[in-house]
C-alpha cells in the first residue's frame, strides 16, 4: 500500500472541515438585521400569538448582545452577532 494513501483520510477530513467552516463564516457574514428581526418576530407570533408588526429592534447596550428585538410590551429577544438568542447570565444581577 503506498504511503500517500495512509494520509488520504486526513486530507479528506481537513477539506471537509474547511468547507464547513467557510460555509458558517459565509452565513454569518451575510446575515442582516432584517433577517434577525424577521426570524424573532416569527418566533414571537408562534409563541405568543401576536403580530409581526408588534416587533421592533434596538441596538443593545450589553457587551455580548448585538441587537434586542422587542415584541409587544414584555417580550425581549437579545441576539448576538451570530443570530443566536443570548440567555441571561445567572451571575449577573437582574436589571
Amino acid at each position: 500500500m503506498p504511503r500517500w494513501l495512509w494520509w488520504t483520510p486526513l486530507a479528506v477530513l481537513t477539506v471537509v472541515v474547511g468547507v464547513l467552516l467557510f460555509r458558517q463564516g459565509w452565513i454569518a457574514a451575510q446575515m442582516t438585521e432584517t433577517d434577525v428581526i424577521d426570524h424573532y418576530a416569527s418566533r414571537y407570533v408562534a409563541e405568543h400569538g401576536g403580530r409581526k408588526t408588534d416587533c421592533h429592534a434596538v441596538p443593545a447596550s450589553a457587551p455580548r448582545v448585538w441587537i434586542e428585538v422587542r415584541c409587544g410590551d414584555a417580550v425581549v429577544y437579545k441576539v448576538d452577532r451570530a443570530g443566536r438568542l443570548v440567555l441571561p447570565d445567572p451571575a449577573e444581577p437582574a436589571a
